[in-house]
C-alpha cells in the first residue's frame, strides 16, 4: 500500500481513537513538548467509561482534566516519572504518584515491572514524508522504545511539529491509528536572569575550557550559563535537552562541535523544549540529532565526550555531599530526570567535570541550601560519593575526594554568610564532623 493511502486508511477522529483504550490498560504518553494534547484532552472527556487505567507519564506541560479533576478518582491513575506544575498540585489527593529513575533506564525499568507490556501509546509526530517516515520530533527520551513494544499505537500528527533527526523516525506500518491536530506547540519561555543567576553562571563558565562539550540542565541557572561563554571555542553539546541558549551559543559561533570526541560535528540531544526560535532552529536541521535517551544519559556514553561538563540544579545540598533536587522534603517536587546520569556520566570523561548549581538561600533568604542534613524524607538525587562539584553565587566546592570534615569546610564558604556557623555548629552537634566542644 502506498504510503498516502496507509496514511488515509489508518486516520480517524480523536474519539474513535481514544475509544479504543480499555479499562484496566496502561497507556504510555510521550513527554514535554512531545505530548499529544488533543488525545489526551479526549481521554478526559472519556473517563467515564473507563475503570482502572494506568498512565505513565512525564513532565506534562498542561492540567489535563484526565490527571487533575477529582471525579478521575478509580478511573485513571498517573504514573509520573518527572512531576510538573499540575502533578505536584494533584499529589495530595492521591492520583499520581512518582516513579523514582534514572533517565536512560527510565522505559527499560518501568517496562521490566510489567514483564515487558504496555497496552497503549500515545504521542505525536510530524506528517509523514512521501516514503511514509514520521518524525517523532521533539522527544525521544522513552517514546520510540515505547512505541516498538506497545499492543496499540496512536500518533497525533501535528503539522507544527519540527522535522528532527536521529534515531527518532517512525514509518506508518508501525503505526495503528492516526489523528491530526494542528495545534500550537508548547513553548518555554526564556525568562530573564536574575543576579544571583548571573553570579552563579560566571562561576560555571570559569570551569569551561574551550573544546568542551557540555549538557546544561532545565532553568534559569543553565540558561544564564551561555551569556559568559562569549570567549570559549569550539564547544560541543550533548545534553538531556535542547533548549534556547544551545542556539545562541551555536549562532555566536561558540559552539561548533569540530572537537567533539563522540559525533563530532553534531549536537545531540534527547529531547528539546523552548520558543518558536528553538523549534525553528531545529527544523530539518541536520546538525541537531535527537537520539534515544538510553543512549544519549547512558553514563558510559556521556563519559566518552572530550572535557565533558554537566550542569544541574538542586533544592539542597548537605554537608556530606548529599544533594537533593527533586522534593522539598516529603513532597515531591520535580524527578531525578536525568540529573545522576550526567553528572556520574561526566566524571567518566578526559577532563569532565559534573556541577550541581543553586542559590544559597530559599524563601527570600531565610532558610539556607546547604544543610547540615537534608530535610527529612528529601529524595537523594546525587549520591555523596557520586558528588563532584557544587557551585553558589558565593563561589565554587570542589568536593570530589574530600572528607566529611573537609566537605563542610568547603561547602560552609560557598553557603550564605548568614548561615556559616550555624551550619557548622550544627554538624558539631550532631556529631556529623565531631568537636569535642560538644561532647
Amino acid at each position: 500500500m502506498a504510503a498516502l493511502d496507509e496514511y488515509k486508511a489508518k486516520r480517524v477522529s480523536l474519539e474513535e481513537a481514544v475509544s479504543k483504550i480499555q479499562s484496566h490498560q496502561t497507556v504510555c504518553v510521550a513527554m514535554a513538548g512531545a505530548e499529544p494534547p488533543g488525545l489526551l484532552e479526549e481521554l478526559g472527556r472519556q473517563a467515564p467509561r473507563l475503570e482502572d487505567v494506568t498512565t505513565w507519564t512525564c513532565l506534562p506541560m498542561r492540567a489535563y482534566d484526565a490527571f487533575t479533576k477529582p471525579e478521575m478518582e478509580g478511573r485513571i491513575f498517573n504514573e509520573n516519572w518527572f512531576y510538573g506544575a499540575p502533578d505536584r498540585k494533584v499529589h495530595p489527593e492521591g492520583r499520581v504518584s512518582y516513579t523514582p529513575n534514572n533517565l536512560h533506564s527510565a522505559a527499560v525499568d518501568k517496562l521490566h515491572s510489567t514483564h515487558n507490556h504496555v497496552d497503549v501509546y500515545i504521542g505525536t509526530a510530524t506528517p509523514p514524508n512521501a516514503e511514509g517516515y514520521m518524525s517523532l520530533s521533539l522527544g525521544n527520551v522513552y517514546e520510540k522504545d515505547i512505541v516498538e513494544v506497545a499492543d496499540l499505537v496512536i500518533l497525533e500528527i501535528n503539522e507544527n511539529m519540527p522535522w528532527t533527526y536521529g534515531d527518532n523516525l517512525v514509518h506508518i506500518s508501525e503505526v495503528d491509528l492516526l489523528v491530526e491536530n494542528h495545534v500550537q506547540l508548547p513553548m518555554l519561555a526564556k525568562e530573564e536572569s536574575t543576579d544571583i543567576e548571573r553570579m552563579i553562571g560566571g562561576h560555571i563558565a570559569d570551569l569551561i575550557e574551550d573544546g568542551a562539550t557540555l549538557q546544561l540542565g532545565i532553568g534559569g541557572i543553565p540558561n544564564t550559563i551561555a551569556s559568559f561563554l562569549g570567549s570559549r571555542k569550539d564547544l560541543g553539546l550533548h545534553t538531556e535537552m535542547f533548549v534556547d541558549g544551545m542556539v545562541d551559543l551555536f549562532q555566536a559561533g561558540i559552539v561548533t562541535n569540530r572537537r567533539k570526541t563522540l559525533h563530532p560535528g553534531k549536537m545531540v540531544a534527547t529531547f528539546a523544549l523552548g520558543t518558536q526560535k528553538l523549534y525553528d532552529f531545529i527544523n530539518h536541521n541536520p546538525d541537531v540529532e535527537i537520539l534515544r535517551g538510553k543512549y544519549v544519559n547512558d553514563p558510559y556514553v556521556v563519559g566518552q565526550n572530550y572535557r565533558m561538563i554537566s550542569v544541574n540544579t538542586a533544592i539542597q545540598v548537605d554537608i556530606l555531599g548529599q544533594v537533593c533536587s527533586q522534593s522539598l522534603g516529603v513532597r515531591q517536587f520535580s524527578g531525578t530526570g536525568g540529573q545522576a546520569d550526567t553528572h556520574r556520566g561526566a566524571q567518566m570523561s578526559d577532563g569532565g567535570r559534573g556541577i550541581i548549581a543553586l542559590r544559597s538561600t530559599a524563601k527570600n533568604g531565610t532558610i539556607s541550601t546547604i544543610v547540615p542534613t537534608l530535610a527529612p524524607g528529601s529524595g537523594v538525587t546525587v549520591t555523596s560519593q557520586d558528588v563532584d562539584t557544587i557551585v553558589t553565587e558565593y563561589g565554587i566546592a570542589e568536593l570530589r575526594g574530600l572528607s566529611v570534615k573537609n566537605r563542610m569546610e568547603a561547602l560552609i564558604k560557598i553557603a550564605h554568610p548568614d548561615f556559616r556557623e550555624s551550619i557548622r555548629e550544627e554538624a558539631h552537634r550532631l556529631g556529623i564532623v565531631p568537636d569535642k566542644r560538644y561532647h
